[in-house]
């Protein structure tokens, strides 16, 4: 089991590389909290083309995490991903989802 140590004034975040997807591999999401200029440039600096943006992340396979946790992107569970997007006011959901009451 991963354990997390949570940085204050990090604003680059990765979660766990455990969503399938393409080519066998599994995948984490990396996102701002401070804005998606940050984030493009970090995805730039880790090696991640831009058609791996998705409305308010970056997909990023398994073999990049450890080396987006070392460049210092913050390692945190997938819900504080989606809980620190919506603090932020960054969060883009997909087109025709409502909202949860």
């Amino acid at each position: 089991m991963r354990r997390f140590a949570y940085r204050r004034g990090v604003s680059i975040l990765i979660d766990p590389p455990v969503w399938p997807g393409p080519r066998g591999l599994l995948w984490s999401h990396l996102v701002s909290d401070s804005s998606f200029a940050e984030l493009h440039a970090f995805a730039r600096r880790l090696g991640i083309p831009e058609r791996g943006f998705h409305r308010d992340h970056y997909d990023v396979p398994e073999d990049r995490y450890d080396h987006a946790v070392r460049l210092g992107a913050e390692a945190v569970p997938a819900r504080v991903v989606v809980a620190r997007l919506h603090a932020a006011g960054l969060r883009r959901r997909k087109h025709g989802r409502a909202l949860a009451p």
